[in-house]
This record gives structure tokens, C-alpha cells and sequence, in this order.
């Protein structure tokens, strides 16, 4: 039996047939084997590199839809002087997630002392990593074209895929 190809994505689909959770630096691809959580492996065959984001979903051949979660890892919350931290963090071009009374980036030894030093209360937690999203408030920092469109499935759930072309 063949494996199922996925070859679109569709953001904003609340309700998929299926989901894979998928660490942050994992959410970056374009062609893998994936395992959904009901056990169905698929392939992933996308024409680019694709950030994909809570909500976004691979489309099947047959139109089936596997949702993308964050998966649990490991990551570190950061409370105190946030302007501050947040500079030095983002001046070495690493992801973070931005709250009003803290900030949280994934585990890291090297930034963990920097932060320290910089007197910065720090808390080793797991959870899902999703951070602040690119310039232009999607996904990585490649700027705002990405390899999947803008639409609501619960406004038009009839609405056709982006089918990537190689």
C-alpha cells in the first residue's frame, strides 16, 4: 500500500481529519515522512521550505487534512528587565515567544548564562514553542510570501487547497 502525499497546506483549520505534533525547528520543512496520531504515515511534498504555525494543516491526495500542533520541548520562561532582555535575545536572532510578563525560548545552555549574567529570573519548563512569528506576523523571517494561503475553513469549507507546483 502507498503512503499518502501531502503536497498543500491550508491554514486555519479548526476542525482536521487527523494532527501530528511537531517540535519548532521540525515545523520547517519540505519533504519528509511524517506519523499522524492515529498511527497513518504520509509524505510531505511540498515545492518549497515551508514554516507551518498552529492551525495550518497538510492536505492529502484525497483531500483528507492532518492539523500541525506545537509539540512539548524543552524551554526556558524569562522574567525581569524584558525590553532589556528581549534585546539581547533577539541580537542573537534566536526565536522567542513574547507575553506581557514574561518571555520563553527554547532550552539553551550558552543564552541561559548570558541571561543570567544579564540578572534575568530563569525557569527550565516544557510546553509547546510557538514564538513571535516573522516581520510580517507569519512564521520565520523570510519575509511575508510562504507556500500556503490565507483562508478560514469554517468561512468557505469548500474552498480548494493551494496545490504547490514544482
Amino acid at each position: 500500500m502507498s503512503v499518502p502525499r501531502a503536497s498543500a497546506v491550508r491554514c486555519h483549520v479548526h476542525h482536521p481529519d487527523d494532527t501530528v505534533a511537531l517540535e519548532y525547528d521540525a515545523r520547517l520543512l519540505r519533504r519528509k515522512r511524517l506519523r499522524a496520531a492515529s498511527g497513518v504515515d504520509f509524505m510531505v511534498d511540498l515545492a518549497e521550505v515551508t514554516h507551518l504555525d498552529h492551525l495550518d494543516a497538510f492536505v492529502l491526495e484525497d483531500g483528507r487534512t492532518i492539523g500541525v500542533s506545537a509539540a512539548p520541548e524543552a524551554l526556558i520562561r524569562i522574567e525581569g528587565d524584558l525590553p532589556r532582555l528581549a534585546w539581547h535575545i533577539g541580537n542573537r536572532h534566536t526565536p522567542c515567544e513574547v507575553h506581557a510578563d514574561h518571555l520563553v525560548i527554547r532550552s539553551d545552555h550558552v543564552l541561559h548564562a548570558m541571561l543570567e549574567q544579564l540578572g534575568a529570573t530563569l525557569t527550565e519548563i516544557e510546553g509547546p514553542f510557538t514564538p513571535e512569528g516573522g516581520a510580517y506576523g507569519h512564521g520565520r523571517t523570510f519575509g511575508h510570501e510562504h507556500n500556503h494561503e490565507h483562508w478560514s475553513a469554517d468561512a468557505d469549507p469548500k474552498a480548494e487547497a493551494r496545490v504547490s507546483a514544482g
